[in-house]
């Protein structure tokens, strides 16, 4: 009989009695207790990973490298708690992420604020909060910046997005390296040096590096390694053509989480290892200071330590053609797979002892033809009631999620010691709290 696999693709995942656990909780319990559709973290596994991270780029980078925990992955006040606690520094991309991390009382010091259009207001209240750093894209943003800067008696630190022309072969919606990218400033066509100049001229700006993001969900070194040389390479044709040595190299994110069993298990901390010895390497051969290396591993550190529960709502057999599973939840809640058609495990979590031979389409409850979760999966044959476990949704779920429909957002629920609500579900009045009454 060939039943859900009891080896699942993550070690926060094991079977009793039939029934998925999830960090050591029984899936079916929660459901029940908390209702569906519901988000689960673990946070056992969320602050591993931050730890994995930090540890490897200390040991390997030196003294000063340190892993940024991506916002836009997953940005709710208990994450920047978490991060505060494990002393690794954040990346936001808006005023909404650096409010949420100002309420967790996060050391915005240890914030570098992106995104390719802030307006004058998103700069005046980092500024005034506090922020760490700029990450700056265009000449726009970095006379507004230095501008602002002047005005409030500031010297803002910022570091120089650069695109350094790489191609990791990734889905071309999160591939952000390439020259024709619509972030950052391209080195090959002679731009990134111009804007390095104009920065330095500029009173309000303190510039102190470079930062530049090749994608996501890469999960081979080698396109690191060629951006690095890249970036190191530019690093030292800036000294020797303006004189300005960089302190700080963002070398971003990207390194790849498994969603399915065809994904490879990739060892973070070995990655980091490699990737550090071929840029001291690449350092030392062209007679380069290293300068403080820091990353981006937002994605990696919350995917595997998220699931989400559904309740199987209908079962849709079409003759001859294909069979739906009907949720109550959706894109509203995950619109990966209808963006990108994201690969995603699938599994009916409270028949976990059932032969996994039903295949059918597991459809969201939303007006839209393409409310789609996973196409063509086999799972335990549901009924209407049982739960529908999704896999590895930490990353880039609930952050997008959305009120189409007016449907209303789930719980979050963090699984640690307790069992504890960090994100409460929306209700209909949530929806319409901002509405205006005619």
């Amino acid at each position: 009989m060939n039943c859900q696999k009891t080896k699942l693709l993550h070690d926060n995942l094991s079977v009793k009695d039939g029934t998925l656990y999830f960090a050591d909780y029984n899936t079916t319990t929660l459901a029940r207790k908390y209702g569906t559709p519901l988000m689960l973290l673990d946070e056992k596994k969320i602050r591993n990973t931050m730890r994995i991270y930090k540890n490897a780029m200390e040991k390997y980078f030196g003294k000063g490298a340190k892993p940024l925990y991506a916002s836009k992955a997953l940005s709710f006040v208990g994450i920047y708690q978490i991060a505060k606690e494990e002393e690794i520094n954040t990346d936001i991309v808006s005023i909404g992420e650096l409010y949420t991390a100002i309420k967790a009382g996060f050391p915005l010091e240890n914030a570098f604020f992106h995104g390719n259009a802030k307006s004058d207001s998103d700069i005046e209240f980092a500024i005034d909060n506090g922020i760490g750093y700029f990450i700056v894209d265009t000449y726009d943003e970095l006379y507004a910046i230095d501008k602002i800067a002047q005005k409030k008696g500031v010297c803002q630190k910022i570091l120089l997005r650069l695109t350094p022309g790489i191609d990791p072969h990734t889905h071309s919606a999160i591939a952000t390296g390439k020259v024709d990218s619509k972030f950052g400033t391209a080195i090959e066509t002679g731009q990134a040096l111009k804007i390095v100049k104009e920065a330095l001229s500029l009173k309000g700006i303190d510039l102190r590096g470079y930062h530049s993001h090749i994608g996501s969900q890469i999960f081979d070194i080698k396109p690191f390694c060629d951006s690095a040389d890249i970036m190191i390479r530019f690093v030292g044709e800036v000294k020797e053509t303006l004189g300005f040595e960089a302190e700080i190299l963002n070398l971003g994110g990207g390194f790849g989480v498994r969603y399915v069993e065809s994904d490879p298990v990739i060892d973070y901390a070995e990655n980091i290892r490699l990737i550090s010895e071929h840029i001291k390497d690449y350092c030392q051969e062209n007679e380069i200071e290293m300068p403080t290396i820091l990353m981006e591993p937002g994605r990696s550190i919350v995917a595997d330590s998220g699931m989400t529960l559904y309740t199987a709502l209908s079962i849709k057999e079409i003759d001859g053609y294909k069979n739906y599973v009907a949720i109550d939840g959706g894109m509203t809640d995950n619109p990966r797979y209808a963006l990108y058609q994201s690969s995603y495990t699938v599994l009916t979590s409270n028949k976990m002892d059932k032969e996994a031979s039903y295949e059918c389409t597991i459809a969201g409850r939303n007006c839209e033809s393409g409310d789609l979760i996973q196409e063509n999966v086999k799972i335990a044959k549901p009924q209407r009631g049982d739960n529908i476990a999704v896999l590895v949704t930490g990353a880039y779920n609930y952050s997008m999620a959305s009120n189409y429909n007016r449907v209303p957002r789930p719980a979050v629920v963090l699984l640690g010691d307790t069992d504890r609500v960090v994100i409460k579900r929306e209700t209909p009045e949530d929806v319409s709290r901002l509405d205006v009454t005619l």
